[in-house]
């Protein structure tokens, strides 16, 4: 399946400060998904097992997430 990401570099680093630091004080990954949802963006895991941060509701994918925030 072919990911087809919209990028603007300035909002994804925007966006990405967001999800970093959303990240840094949940205490589980599925509280950061939660909280990640108060902001309208979800994670979609790919069957390669990459991890596509999406907007809700219409799933539009914005970028790759890096493997560090998932450990």
């Amino acid at each position: 399946m072919t990911i087809i990401i919209k990028q603007d570099a300035f909002v994804t680093e925007e966006v990405m400060q967001i999800v970093a630091h959303e990240r840094a004080v949940a205490l589980s990954a599925r509280e950061w998904k939660h909280r990640l949802a108060g902001y309208g963006y979800s994670i979609r895991d790919t069957e390669d097992g990459k991890h596509v941060l999406e907007t809700l509701p219409h799933h539009v994918a914005l970028c790759e997430l890096p493997d560090e925030l998932f450990h």
